[in-house]
């Protein structure tokens, strides 16, 4: 079931003459089930192409999917927000006597809500119906291969996509029905005071911040003993440092065990004995495909752990159905969903074969300092390439130097010892991921140390330390343990 260049234009040149009427026996050339950004950029660039093309999502967070509803862009404007309160207090260094006040909670969410409703109808009106794309409000299931049941009626396609995404993971224990997820913590009534947080994943950092900023008292709480897994292990103890100095207490090693609803909070107890009040309590302990009861079984997709399987172009088992985004195991990512979506309209209707290229991609964590991180970490250059050397800078901004702020910037490079490749650049510091987006294009077109270090800096940034370290930190010379 690989698609080729022949046929791929021979679909791109018959849709283009017959335009947006559905070819042969189906009522549409594609259905996309999912109105998330790999389902809407699927759907819109193939509508594009001259497919006739509808779109169905069941409402569960609204248009534009957990991306533009339930996470990076509510999230984004609440670090925003958590910034100004930490900003009043390092202004006295410079002149300023500003008094931070308490924040109105209420004005954050109602803003913040209106600029969600403002990209909402972005999607349907300009984005999708503009596109000629049919939208259905409505649950989509497989009825066969072909077929799938709406809220009021069947319809046909000869290809499907399905873009279902993720939904948080729900945590079970006693007094498990308290606790809240990163759906619902975007439309609190009012600010908590005292914020329990499960989990250390990009999202439960990501909060701790917020919180933190917002004048919060913040408990993380996690059953190992570093954050974010996954990330290189020196940016993650560095990052694990800054929360702390920051004032979030990080309970480490150790689990909730119950939640107990009192007259003055939640009673939260640790299985180490400790016991915490709170206002909130949130389970951010992963992310699960949101597959469930939509008849892929029906149809014998595969899947596995709950995730759709998929090829390199993004196509299931079955023939003409199709998966992208966190439904499948990709990474986890708005941008990646995009590119995927795009990627496989190109090469179905478009007569642009193209797989999706996930090299390099760039990543941030918006905690309070930033993560930023593009390529492999330490740990898996180690086992991938073998012999590497690895630069590092530790350092104190300028801006702290005079606002008295504690927290430091580091910054880490990794290098392909015999190619001279750059193959992973770290950083732990405000606006990593601002910076990390410029890089990666360069690591992306093969950027040696070398060329790295013939770049001439912007100064005073730091930025320009990454084109500043010369001297090697440290180097491994063993061989390699697994491939790329």
């Amino acid at each position: 079931g690989v698609a080729n260049s022949s046929s791929a234009d021979a679909r791109g040149r018959e849709s283009e003459s017959e335009g947006n009427m559905a070819s042969g026996k189906y009522d549409y050339d594609l259905f996309v089930i999912g109105g998330g950004s790999g389902g809407v950029r699927a759907s819109r660039i193939a509508s594009g192409h001259g497919a006739k093309v509808a779109l169905a999502d069941d409402g569960a967070v609204g248009l534009g999917g957990t991306c533009v509803n339930v996470g990076c862009v509510p999230k984004k404007l609440m670090v925003y927000g958590s910034e100004f309160g930490r900003a009043a207090g390092e202004s006295g260094g410079f002149g300023w006597d500003f008094k931070r006040g308490e924040a109105d909670w209420q004005r954050l969410i109602s803003n913040k809500d209106k600029e969600i409703k403002r990209l909402n109808g972005i999607y349907e009106t300009y984005v999708l119906k503009k596109a000629g794309v049919e939208i259905f409000k409505s649950k989509a299931t497989l009825i066969d291969a072909h077929t799938i049941q709406l809220a009021d009626k069947k319809v046909t396609a000869d290809k499907i996509m399905i873009c279902v995404g993720g939904w948080p993971r729900q945590l079970k224990f006693e007094g498990s029905e308290h606790l809240i997820t990163s759906n619902e913590v975007f439309f609190l009534k009012e600010r908590p005071k005292r914020v329990v947080i499960i989990g250390a994943g990009y999202i439960a950092v990501e909060f701790a911040g917020i919180f933190e900023g917002y004048g919060c008292e913040v408990n993380l709480i996690y059953r190992k003993d570093l954050i974010l897994r996954g990330f290189d292990k020196d940016c993650r103890k560095m990052l694990q440092n800054e929360m702390i100095k920051s004032g979030i207490n990080v309970e480490l090693k150790t689990q909730v065990t119950k939640i107990v609803k009192k007259s003055d909070g939640l009673e939260v107890t640790l299985d180490n004995g400790k016991v915490i009040m709170a206002d909130i309590v949130m389970a951010a302990a992963g992310r699960t495909p949101k597959t469930d009861g939509i008849g892929l079984e029906k149809v014998g997709v595969k899947m596995e752990k709950g995730y759709i399987v998929v090829d390199e172009w993004q196509r299931t088992n079955v023939e003409n159905i199709f998966a992208c985004g966190d439904c499948t195991p990709t990474l986890q990512l708005t941008p990646v969903a995009l590119h995927e979506g795009h990627c496989f309209a190109d090469t179905q209707f478009g007569g642009l074969v193209r797989r999706a290229d996930r090299e390099f991609v760039a990543t941030a964590v918006f905690a309070n300092p930033n993560l930023g991180t593009c390529g492999f970490t330490e740990e898996q250059a180690r086992k991938i390439f073998g012999g590497i050397k690895v630069y590092m800078s530790e350092f104190t901004p300028l801006k702290n130097r005079v606002s008295g702020a504690p927290d430091k910037a580091m910054m880490k490079i990794i290098v392909e010892s015999h190619s001279d490749r750059v193959v992973g650049m770290h950083m732990v510091g405000h606006s990593a991921g601002e910076i990390m987006q410029g890089f990666s294009v360069a690591m992306r077109m093969g950027m040696t140390k070398k060329q790295l270090d013939s770049t001439i800096g912007i100064h005073p940034t730091s930025a320009e330390e990454f084109v500043t370290m010369r001297t090697v930190h440290h180097e491994a010379k063993d061989p390699p343990t697994s491939s790329l």
